[in-house]
């Protein structure tokens, strides 16, 4: 649909968009002042880049590029198109946009959403695929955590320090990532009992605030979404989704070990885990300042020293937030190239929650 900007009832809602916009902005502005102190710390290691060997840059955008391939590869699937460039174009847009806009989730859906439109792919299913690929890539995100903690619980974090021991590791945790996954997606029975288990963790922990009852039926309501939209090539899907997370983790274990640093792997799993939760939080664009501060401060508690760790946030959100920007933006480039300067006015958040592109 297009929009009428001569149309007047739609006056209102812009004046509303736009107090909405201008509250992001002021609410992401306050918390990078608030946040300033630590993004300084971590910006301040800048010179110390040119002391990184060269090749763990190469081995950091080979990680990096394959996560992003998992990750186009996951939405060709949950879209049902035999087609790259628009899928790809897309998804390097919308994680631009979501990079750089308060709150960009939504936006940067959307801005996926209309470029797949514009492709040509119908927009029923340009909504079904993308929030199917949100509710999985979220949802193998959640899961990750969960096979560092027996490790954490027994305190047996003791890993080979060479990089090539932690691949193999990282290999044995594809499969297991995989094989959960596969079963709570596949067991009824078992996704409502996990489900179940956290609702009662979720009202333990929140006593103040009124029980919930309802997260095994969301929860089921989320997969059953999912297995519709993917059909038959779920599994395809799942490690696809599974790989997007551990290349990218893998990307992150590539900058420790270029700054010197060898922590055990569980830690770094677990700090990996808190960036990425943290890169959830709408009030500054991809995380903003909020990634910085939770992973420099995991990775110490996790054996690194401070400005090890400062210089691995840093080598790390170099290739996993700056430079998907300017791929963004060719991205864009590209698009317009190939479709034209047209463009769909009117796209709205197909997902209703702004999820990861």
């Amino acid at each position: 649909m297009i929009a009428d900007s001569s149309d007047a009832p739609l006056q209102p809602r812009s004046a509303a968009q736009l107090v909405r916009r201008v509250a992001l902005f002021a609410v992401a502005g306050l918390s990078l002042f608030l946040l300033a102190p630590t993004l300084s710390e971590v910006f301040a290691q800048w010179p110390r880049l040119r002391q990184i060997e060269p090749v763990w840059f190469l081995v950091m955008a080979v990680f990096e590029s394959a996560s992003v391939f998992c990750g186009c590869a996951m939405q060709r699937l949950a879209l049902r198109t035999d087609g790259w460039f628009p899928v790809v174009s897309g998804y390097l847009a919308g994680g631009a946009c979501e990079r750089v806009v308060p709150g960009g989730g939504a936006a940067g859906v959307s801005v996926e959403y209309g470029m797949l439109v514009r492709a040509g792919v119908p927009g029923a299913r340009v909504a079904s695929g993308l929030t199917a690929s949100s509710l999985l890539t979220f949802a193998a995100l959640l899961v990750l955590p969960v096979i560092a903690l027996p490790f954490v619980l027994l305190g047996s974090t003791a890993v080979s320090e060479k990089l090539l021991a932690a691949l193999w590791v990282g290999v044995g945790l594809f499969v297991v990532l995989s094989a959960i996954s596969a079963t709570l997606l596949g067991s009824e029975r078992l996704l409502r009992a996990v489900a179940r288990g956290l609702e009662r963790l979720r009202n333990w922990i929140l006593r103040g605030r009124p029980p919930s009852h309802a997260l095994p039926d969301r929860v089921l309501r989320e997969r059953d979404a999912i297995l519709e939209v993917l059909g038959d090539r779920w599994w395809q899907a799942v490690l696809f989704t599974v790989g997007l997370w551990l290349l990218d983790l893998f990307t992150l274990m590539a900058a420790l070990a270029a700054v010197g640093s060898r922590p055990s792997i569980i830690p770094v799993i677990v700090a990996y885990c808190v960036a990425q939760i943290l890169a959830q939080i709408p009030l500054t664009p991809g995380g903003l300042g909020f990634v910085e501060a939770g992973l420099t401060a995991t990775l110490v508690l996790a054996g690194v020293s401070a400005a090890d760790a400062a210089l691995a946030t840093l080598t790390y959100r170099v290739f996993s937030y700056w430079l998907p920007l300017p791929a963004g933006l060719v991205a864009v480039l590209a698009f317009r190239h190939r479709y034209g300067r047209d463009k769909v006015v009117a796209t709205p958040d197909p997902s209703g929650s702004g999820g990861a592109a």
